[in-house]
């Protein structure tokens, strides 16, 4: 991840596997966003970085079918 400081490698508030090649980290994004959203990029981001890609990736999935889920209730109530 982001150096601190002292220019040791910070994996608690910067860790690399939520940070893209251009130095832009995931958190930076997803602080914009409501849970179900910011946790799918979140998976996205880590994906093939961090344990089981597959996984994270379905994880993405997962919170993007329940934000959808959320959004299509909201407008049949709003109907």
């Amino acid at each position: 991840g982001r150096l601190s400081e002292g220019g040791v490698s910070d994996p608690v508030n910067h860790p690399s596997h939520y940070r893209f090649p251009s130095g832009i980290e995931c958190i930076d994004i997803v602080e914009h966003l409501n849970f179900c959203r910011g946790s799918a990029v979140k998976y996205i981001c880590r994906a093939g970085k961090k344990d089981n890609e597959l996984q994270d990736l379905k994880k993405a999935r997962w919170n993007l079918d329940r934000e959808i889920a959320r959004v299509e209730k909201a407008r049949k109530v709003a109907t």
